[in-house]
């Protein structure tokens, strides 16, 4: 594997394979390891199962017909090889960083500082779009809180509400996230399990081979559909055991979507005839079987979806910001932890505020752009750096290690630049906007830091002899 070999030489040419220091005082507040392994299940669910799920079987049945599950079984295999490497990774550190921390661990300050800023713009951009699509869901029930100022209300009360939450314990949102997972799921298990009675099996076929390219597209929408497994990896000094429970974790959290996602695609291919067509999916097949309060029900889902999909992100966004700033990155004041309640309290206010901002004022095209191109690239930096913290790494502990060598993150890899080649122009160009201004950050913040050195250099007293 000459390519794996060559990168040590990338990351001298980076960064001159200088480390980069942590700004954490060591006799400061630490976090609290309350996050059992349920509770990283419930952060790695709540990041797959959001509000897509409520419009994706219309998606997918328009290019694959009956042959669509099809799809959900190749999807939920491809992104199964990049949880493999997610889990490996996270095996061998028990500090806070996801992505971030493999990134800058395996190659370097720069290389860590960029995957982790991409990571922190889709955390943001997620956290904004989902609160949009909550108070679109409100509206069903309250007109008055989908627009306008009722709307503004809502995006306060959820986001500020949630932020409150977390800064007070990371129990607390912990807990929250739990919840929120069964009675957002608990829906979606009666729309399958009640729609089963009322399935035609002429409708649907599960292990037909649809047309190639229709399957390529159809499996791009549902990879991107599966992501977010990856919030699990971020708290990782608030999690109970984490080298054992993360990869128990996100396998567990893809076995457990990929299975409810095939069995709600049968079930609304067998229910509803005009499926691909149908602008709420899942609310109209619910219709069909159970009537009216069947898609009231659904819509009661969607709300509780969004909201517990943006408990599990205000959990994460922050942890995020305290990584870069323990790694000198960004402010030091964001890696600063409440000495009473323990969480990083001035990261949640911050990442709180700008996602309220954006949700309440921003363009989200280009956010969600940035969200998908900024998903694959830290996937793809993951799995590359599998095989490198392999070698630089070689005593560490670990509770998982991935099967075949660097067959499986090669694989991985392959996948990851596959489904990039797949944006169009405006998006790679969106892509790039931001890496650029994660290079600018990356300048400002390492002209800082050496200032900040070059000042508490000790002085030499010219007037000794």
């Amino acid at each position: 594997m000459k390519f794996f070999d060559s990168l040590p030489a990338v990351q001298r040419l980076l960064n001159n394979r200088r480390s980069t220091p942590s700004f954490t005082d060591t006799s400061a507040p630490r976090f609290i390891r309350a996050v059992g392994l349920f509770g990283l299940i419930a952060i790695a669910v709540n990041g797959v199962i959001g509000s897509g799920i409520f419009v994706l079987p219309a998606t997918v049945a328009s290019l694959l017909g009956p042959a669509s599950p099809a799809a959900y079984i190749v999807a939920a295999l491809l992104i199964a090889l990049i949880v493999l490497c997610f889990a490996e990774a996270g095996s061998m550190f028990d500090r806070s960083g996801g992505p971030y921390l493999y990134a800058r661990e395996a190659f370097g300050s720069f290389i860590g500082l960029e995957v982790g800023w991409m990571f922190l713009l889709a955390r943001l951009a997620a956290t904004s779009a989902i609160a949009n699509a909550f108070t679109a869901y409100l509206g069903y029930f309250w007109p008055a809180l989908g627009s306008g100022v009722g709307r503004a209300i809502a995006l306060t009360v959820l986001l500020w509400g949630l932020a409150w939450l977390n800064l007070v314990g990371v129990k607390y949102g912990s807990w929250t996230v739990n919840v929120l997972t069964v009675v957002k799921i608990l829906p979606l298990l009666l729309f399958v399990f009640a729609g089963f009675f009322f399935v035609d099996s002429t409708r649907y076929q599960i292990l037909a081979l649809p047309d190639a390219g229709l399957l390529r597209q159809a499996s791009l929408a549902l990879i991107f559909a599966f992501g977010g497994f990856e919030n699990a990896s971020v708290p990782t000094e608030e999690v109970k055991n984490p080298t054992r429970n993360l990869p128990i974790a996100l396998i567990a959290s893809i076995a457990v979507t990929a299975l409810l996602y095939i069995a709600i695609q049968i079930v609304a291919l067998g229910t509803l005839p005009g499926l691909a067509n149908d602008a709420t999916p899942l609310a109209s097949a619910a219709r069909v079987f159970l009537g009216p309060a069947g898609a009231a029900i659904i819509t009661v889902g969607a709300v509780l979806s969004t909201t517990g999909s943006n408990s599990a992100l205000v959990l994460v966004g922050p942890r995020i910001l305290y990584a870069l700033a323990e790694g000198g990155q960004l402010p030091r004041a964001l890696a600063r932890v409440h000495p009473r309640y323990r969480t990083p309290h001035v990261a949640v206010i911050v990442f709180a505020l700008a996602a309220w901002v954006i949700a309440l004022y921003g363009n989200f095209a280009q956010l969600v752009t940035v969200s998908a191109i900024a998903r694959l690239l830290f996937s793809a930096t993951t799995c590359l750096a599998v095989p490198v913290l392999r070698r630089k790494l070689p005593n560490a502990p670990r509770a998982f290690r991935v099967p075949g060598g660097a067959v499986i993150p090669a694989i991985a890899v392959v996948i990851s630049i596959w489904l990039l080649m797949g944006v169009s122009r405006d998006q790679a160009m969106a892509g790039a906007i931001a890496l650029l201004a994660g290079v600018v950050l990356y300048a400002i913040f390492r002209r800082t830091s050496e200032a900040n050195n070059k000042d508490t250099r000790p002085r030499r007293n010219r007037d000794s002899s």
